[in-house]
């Protein structure tokens, strides 16, 4: 026997389900419904199928093909538009020579089609109608038969007061070939609206057969969701889900399930699945191929394609997430919400009950979404953050869209144009840079691989080579998770905002420039770039007078590429080094924060037991510095730049240094000491570098151990700020704690108040206006309260989480304390809590 599949549905009320694929592609736990389907027809002998179709027809055609590969002989029949049920049976007439079943191919069941087939062939009919007993039957088909199973008549979603019995249409039917005769061809008709009532009027019996088992019509969301959670429960034959792990859990395989992880079945886990530590599962959940689970996150009720990530405190409940979504965070999302392909849901935000947000959007962080986004701005449309692109490897970050965002970086260069990659030693950063680089030769640029170099070195090298640009390719200092792409111009620092929305202009669009054969660009190592910057490096040191002061000191590598180039630069030096963290072999892996901690405290002891004159450790991409003096203290951050400060201007009375608004008077307090300048910028190390370019601005610092040299480079770079320490320590015959013992006073206090985002701009505006009187008119991203010498407060919108950043200075600590507090709780009163 032949049997047609109906699978041309668009699944309008599965929307957004249905709008990358077919309904009948819709997988029920770890495979289709309309491989549920035919695996049903497999278990009757029934191995020969037409499927019709019609909406998004390919995908059904890729995934099956002819069938062999199922063990079924399948021929397609694609309508143009839409014909109703029967009209596409009908177009499928030259292939039904005998009698054949219809099945719709959008439900799951375990009806017994041989029984139902030898009913049919008992009762001398056209049609056998597979009827199933519903206890609430009015959103369907109602058949009311006699006791001779006979239909007596069909009632169409009936109302409560009217519907005749509780027998519904299945969509399931066995029918004689001639019953295609009663209408014509290409007309939309159908079975239940048109055919069976018109064979019914015309005197010609039809049956229903009362099925038994499991049927579910998948029809809207909430029977999706029920049809998952009876398959979970065992309703649902023919499933194979794997390795059972008991306690009603199964597996796919490959598996990673921290210890700690609470499971509570029945659960579906698909292949490569990972749950990290504290995470809580809730069944009925599906959690398919390939999704990560990150540390505390609560998933309960819940389906979650393939490909996705889940942050850190996300709490899911009775949701439905598309493939290759992204949900930050402390993300929570609420019951009925369903969650398009390929969609991010930024840290902190929360979605309510019942919102559907279709493919491709992106909610900002901390956003509350009360209603669905279907179309409009909310789509993703930018590509750049503080610290260039920004995601998660294999989630936001694959290679194929590094691939395009290196075509579209390069469609903004000349051709034939240089550009340096770089990247860190993390395999994550190598995979990435790879994809990279396959884009740029794409637009006709020429690609010079510097491999691993700190990202100073690569700075430099852009700039003095004449390339047009470079890249370096990071796992992100403040989560191993997410990889940052950063861009950097011809002189070695970050792109201007206009021209990162040049390219996301140009990678949204697509509109990428393919150049022709010839002028297809090269890719080329090259291994010269650490001793180019090294040779120029010791050029712009007094090299003589740190040989002669023999330093010795305790410097940390951070097991990085570091280890290599800055210890050639030390010996060079003349320095003597205990080395901690020196084994590059070990620079893929990722440090915790336990570990950095220890590994601080760990060169502290060093160097207050060994007598060293100073310790040092540099962040992995060789541009922040951590220093700890010849007592063993370990300095903060302010402290370290008001000391190099000092060192500064002591070495070159009369020039200029530049700081942010948020660091302390002390700043100027040393500089008239040495009839020197402060300038004062907007915080952010691009408006820093920008800064530092001025004339006569010596030294740049942002007070978290960032350092420009501007002599050298405008570039962050911290191996020339340990260089100019040493340097400056040599010829002024001093130590490090001797400066920091003469540094003036400074008593500086912080508070953080919650506000959600919406409101930011809001809150900013009553800030302006309540503090017009006596604010400083140069801040433009915020608001410095001058109140009276070296007692001050300044307000700052955080970039990155919903709150405001209070800094104040007073001319004591407890001053500085209590300043903040009273600040903090003006903001209060006037910010919404996030």
């Amino acid at each position: 026997m032949k049997a047609v599949i109906l699978a041309g549905g668009e699944g309008s009320r599965l929307r957004p389900l249905t709008i990358e694929r077919p309904k009948p592609m819709i997988p029920i736990v770890n495979k289709p419904v309309l491989k549920h389907i035919l695996d049903l027809l497999q278990r009757h002998n029934i191995t020969e199928a037409v499927i019709t179709a019609q909406y998004l027809a390919e995908f059904i055609q890729d995934y099956f093909g002819d069938g062999s590969n199922f063990g079924m002989n399948i021929r397609y029949c694609i309508e143009e538009s839409p014909l109703g049920t029967a009209g596409s049976v009908k177009n499928t007439q030259a292939y039904l020579d005998d009698t054949f079943l219809v099945i719709s191919g959008d439900s799951v069941t375990n009806l017994n089609l041989t029984e139902l087939i030898e009913y049919h062939k008992k009762s001398n009919t056209l049609a056998t109608l597979a009827l199933y007993r519903l206890a609430d039957p009015m959103d369907y088909g109602v058949i009311n038969i006699n006791h001779k199973g006979q239909i007596t008549n069909f009632q169409e979603k009936p109302g409560r007061g009217t519907v005749m019995s509780d027998y519904v249409n299945t969509g399931i039917y066995v029918l004689e070939p001639k019953i295609l005769d009663f209408f014509e061809p290409n007309i939309s008709f159908d079975f239940a609206n048109d055919l069976f009532p018109l064979v019914h009027e015309q005197g010609h019996p039809l049956y229903g057969y009362v099925a038994g088992g499991y049927w579910c019509d998948v029809g809207n969301i909430a029977e999706y969701m029920r049809a998952t959670a009876n398959a979970l429960h065992g309703e649902v034959d023919g499933l194979d889900l794997g390795h059972y792990l008991g306690d009603g859990i199964w597996s796919g395989g490959d598996t990673d399930i921290a210890p700690d992880v609470r499971l509570e079945g029945p659960i579906y886990l698909g292949n490569s699945v990972q749950i990290k530590s504290g995470a809580v599962i809730r069944g009925p959940t599906v959690i398919r191929d390939y999704t990560v689970i990150d540390n505390e996150a609560i998933i309960d009720r819940s389906i979650l394609w393939r490909n996705c990530y889940i942050g850190e405190r996300v709490q899911l409940s009775g949701a439905i997430v598309l493939r290759q979504c992204s949900l930050k965070a402390n993300a929570t999302v609420f019951e009925g919400v369903v969650i398009g392909d390929g969609t991010i849901v930024g840290e902190g935000a929360v979605i309510h009950p019942s919102v559907k947000i279709w493919p491709g959007k992106e909610i900002e962080p901390g956003t509350t979404v009360n209603s669905s986004i279907v179309w409009g701005s909310q789509g993703r449309r930018l590509l750049f953050g503080r610290f260039g692109v920004t995601g998660v490897v294999n989630i936001d970050l694959t290679p194929e869209f590094s691939a395009k965002l290196g075509a579209a970086f390069g469609t903004t260069l000349s051709k034939g144009s240089i550009v340096t990659m770089n990247r860190d030693m993390n395999r994550s950063s190598r995979m990435i840079k790879r994809a990279l680089i396959s884009g740029l030769p794409s637009a006709g640029i020429n690609v010079w691989d510097l491999g691993a170099q700190p990202i100073p070195v690569a700075s430099y090298y852009t700039k003095v080579i004449g390339a047009e640009g470079g890249v370096h390719v990071r796992i992100s200092p403040f989560d191993e998770r997410v990889i940052d792409i950063l861009f950097i111009d011809n002189q070695g620092l970050n792109l201007s905002k206009d021209r990162e929305r040049h390219i996301e202009r140009l990678f949204f669009r697509e509109d990428l420039r393919r150049v022709f054969l010839e002028d297809i660009g090269n890719i080329q190592d090259v291994p010269e770039a650490r001793d180019h910057y090294i040779r120029d490096f010791l050029k712009h040191l007094n090299t003589r007078a740190i040989q002669d002061a023999g330093f010795h000191l305790v410097v940390d590598f951070a097991d990085t590429a570091l280890a290599e180039i800055l210890s050639i630069i030390l010996d060079a030096l003349n320095c003597s080094v205990v080395s901690l963290g020196s084994t590059t072999a070990k620079s893929g892996e990722i440090m915790s924060q336990a570990q950095f901690q220890a590994s601080l405290k760990q060169m502290q002891v060093i160097s207050k037991t060994t007598d060293m004159q100073l310790g040092v450790r540099l962040n992995p991409g060789g541009e922040r510095i951590l220093l700890v003096d010849d007592r063993g203290f370990l300095l903060e951050g302010t402290t370290a730049c008001a000391a190099m400060t000092e060192l500064v201007l002591r070495d070159a009375p009369g020039s200029a240094i530049a700081v942010p608004v948020n660091l302390p008077n002390v700043f100027e307090k040393i500089a008239a000491t040495y009839n020197g300048r402060v300038i004062r910028t907007e915080i952010g190390r691009d408006i820093l570098a920008k800064t530092a370019s001025g004339d006569n601005i010596i030294m740049a610092g942002d007070g978290q151990g960032n350092f420009i040299f501007p002599d050298f480079q405008c570039a962050v770079d911290g191996l020339m700020t340990l260089a100019k320490m040493l340097e400056f320590l040599a010829t002024q015959k001093t130590t490090l704690s001797d400066t920091v013992d003469n540094l003036p006073p400074y008593y500086i206090a912080e508070r953080r108040v919650s506000c959600v985002w919406e409101a930011k701009a809001g809150v900013m505006r009553l800030i302006n206006q309540k503090f017009e009187e006596r604010k400083d008119q140069r801040i433009v991203t915020g608001v410095r309260i001058e109140l009276a010498p070296d007692h001050w407060v300044l307000i700052m919108p955080d970039l990155d989480q919903p709150c405001f950043r209070i800094t104040t200075e007073a001319e004591s600590q407890t001053k500085a304390e209590a300043l903040a507090d009273e600040y903090a709780q003006i903001i209060e009163k006037i910010s919404p809590l996030g």
